[in-house]
């Protein structure tokens, strides 16, 4: 009897939210939501300055002992409870739903991160020009400073001429691009044309999810897939550089030495959180929409194996592209290697500007740059938004509401997000990158994540679940991770960022005005606090409204009292704090 109402209750939620529409669809999703920018202009970098193949060592560490762990206990913990990543400890460790709070804020601050697909916009529609602009010095926004492609190149010996010298590519990234201003106090003006590629991008990623997952599935089946067919094309034209062996040479040339350095090793697990993009909620949400029976197990695995493949092989593409940069420069690959912003909008379109056909090899680049953030950023907004609907079903799961909500979120979000595309919109960016979604906050939340369903909820009845739900029995290895080893590296990762922490500086020399580091801490702290004052405030009205003693608090971190560990009617008198009957005191 029971087994057959639990049954019903998931034909009813899965009617209300939705399902993908098959598993291809979720694959899709998943990939293109995870293989993102991090793969191509962070890793490769990383790769290359923590000791190039040596790297390789504690990443695949990392990948084996925190990413496919907490990979598979995140979609797990979706496809199980079948709610968003707030909701869903509802069911699992009321006294942790916290975490899911400090999502939302997490998620609030990711939505930023769309500005870097207007920038890619920005230069795709420069791309389609006769003469590449950041070649040349003839334009209205060079200074006497700049210097041309060619005459960099000629010049690449005489450090007199390169010191006084400002690159076109660069002059045309600060001061037609961002026209950045003198500092954070200088907002300045809105940039008309970076506010219509940032419109643009918000209309894409409006129609992408105003369906929910009807429309994304669909969406995802050419912004998951178009990224590796510009890579693979890239990466064949790459490879056919003069001085590409120079540069793969310098990623993957492994110097041993640079492993006794704690540092590597933190990289390596901070890229594995970042790529694989854990303790963020989405993949409860992703998750959250597939059959109850479906093999999430094996899932992790291939799509784990799909993102650390993807990475590496982009090494290949960037490193064969700056080794042909630094051949044509007749200087060493170090001296042109670049991470983030400033290799995706400066070292590479400089390096494609002096191949032939230019104009093709820039547009393949920057088309692949906009379907890695596009797909990334419509289902970091769908996820936020099916968790937020989560919360009151009642609400928007009406005809109609879910396309308004969806409006309004991305309307409310792109006049907020027009403050990034002001003359000094870089600095409030930078700000929010340093501070936002730091590895603080990351290790927190896996810590907290991991303590609550591991030993609140408990990690045994976690395994049962994914027996039940997929067939096949998790091996005892992953309880071991999820119990001690994810909980000690982040505990040791946590301590060592604030025993590390500096302050940001923008370009390495700007310094930020007190206000805005004092602002960075509270956009830090600002999902981190919703743990334990969640936490404290759940511990007061159990303790007021059920009057238990203390030592029946513990009840907090496990689910109703229900063999099924579904939610039962909160409509019980007994059940309302979410407790066990047992903990109640007559």
């Amino acid at each position: 009897m029971n087994r057959q109402r639990r049954k019903e209750d998931r034909q009813r939620r899965t009617e209300d939210r939705g399902q993908w529409a098959s598993k291809t669809e979720y694959l899709l999703v998943v990939a293109g939501y995870v293989v993102g920018l991090g793969n191509v202009w962070r890793f490769p970098y990383l790769c290359y300055k923590n000791g190039g193949g040596a790297f390789l060592v504690p990443y695949g560490l990392f990948a084996l002992l925190f990413g496919v762990p907490l990979f598979l206990l995140e979609t797990a913990i979706g496809q199980y409870t079948q709610e968003g990543f707030v909701t869903c400890w509802t069911t699992l460790c009321p006294l942790a739903q916290g975490v899911g709070y400090g999502y939302v804020i997490i998620k609030i601050y990711d939505l930023g991160f769309i500005i870097i697909q207007a920038w890619a916009l920005f230069y795709l529609v420069f791309s389609f020009s006769s003469q590449l602009p950041w070649a040349s010095c003839e334009n209205t926004w060079n200074t006497d400073d700049c210097l041309s492609l060619l005459n960099l190149y000629s010049n690449s010996s005489n450090a007199t001429v390169l010191k006084n010298a400002t690159s076109a590519a660069i002059e045309f990234w600060e001061r037609r691009v961002l026209g950045m201003s003198g500092g954070i106090e200088e907002l300045g003006r809105v940039r008309w044309e970076l506010a219509l590629c940032l419109l643009a991008c918000w209309v894409f990623c409006y129609f992408s999810i105003w369906k929910s997952v009807r429309s994304s599935g669909k969406v995802a089946y050419v912004t998951a897939t178009f990224p590796y067919a510009m890579l693979l094309i890239l990466l064949i034209r790459g490879a056919t550089l003069p001085g590409a062996q120079d540069g793969i040479y310098y990623y993957l040339y492994p110097d041993l030495n640079r492993l006794a350095n704690v540092k590597v090793w933190i990289e390596a697990g901070s890229q594995i959180m970042f790529s694989y993009s854990l303790t963020a909620g989405s993949l409860t949400v992703l998750g959250s929409y597939n059959d109850y029976n479906n093999n999430c197990y094996k899932d992790c695995f291939w799509i784990s194996l799909l993102n650390s493949g993807t990475s590496f092989v982009a090494g290949f593409v960037i490193f064969s592209v700056l080794g042909f940069m630094a051949h044509s420069q007749g200087v060493s690959v170090d001296t042109v290697v670049q991470s983030g912003p400033g290799l995706a909008f400066i070292a590479y379109p400089q390096a494609t500007a002096l191949m032939p056909l230019p104009q093709f090899w820039t547009v393949c680049f920057f088309l692949m740059l906009l379907f890695l953030s596009a797909d990334t950023h419509f289902v970091t907004v769908e996820c936020l938004i099916t968790s937020i609907m989560d919360l009151f079903p009642k609400l928007f799961r009406k005809t109609g509401r879910h396309e308004i909500f969806v409006f309004i979120i991305c309307l409310v979000f792109f006049i907020l997000h027009l403050m990034l595309v002001t003359d000094g919109g870089i600095y409030i960016f930078q700000l929010f990158d340093y501070y936002g979604t730091t590895r603080f906050c990351q290790y927190f939340m896996a810590l907290c994540e991991c303590l609550a369903l591991s030993w609140g909820f408990g990690a045994d009845r976690v395994i049962d679940i994914i027996e039940d739900m997929t067939g096949h029995r998790p091996n005892v290895y992953f309880k071991l991770c999820w119990k001690y080893v994810i909980p000690l590296l982040s505990l040791i990762s946590f301590i060592l960022y604030l025993v590390e922490y500096q302050h940001l500086k923008f370009n390495g020399w700007y310094v930020y005005p007190d206000w805005a580091y004092a602002l960075g801490w509270a956009i830090m702290l600002s999902s981190v606090v919703m743990v334990p004052l969640w936490a404290a405030g759940k511990i007061l009205v159990t303790v007021r409204t059920a009057k238990v003693n203390t030592r029946h608090l513990s009840v907090l971190c496990r689910p109703a009292a229900d063999p099924s560990l579904q939610r039962k009617n909160m409509g019980e008198e007994e059940m309302s704090v979410e407790l066990a009957p047992s903990a109640v005191t007559t």
